[in-house]
């Protein structure tokens, strides 16, 4: 499914797909694709509408 979240680095809006499989919760390292950085994402899918949440943060 995708997706979308704002890098923790740059500001900028990152659309990524989120792979359903993996769980309801997730969370994994994802370079931005506008400024390259690593962001760690943490990934909320909702059961019941399938919406998804995604929080980035800066990797230290």
């Amino acid at each position: 499914m995708l997706a979308s979240y704002i890098c923790a680095v740059c500001g900028e809006e990152v659309e990524t797909v989120v792979d359903e499989s993996q769980g309801m919760i997730q969370e994994y390292i994802e370079d931005c694709q506008v400024c390259c950085r690593p962001n760690v994402l943490r990934v909320q899918i909702d059961p019941e509408t399938d919406e998804i949440t995604i929080d980035a943060s800066f990797e230290e």
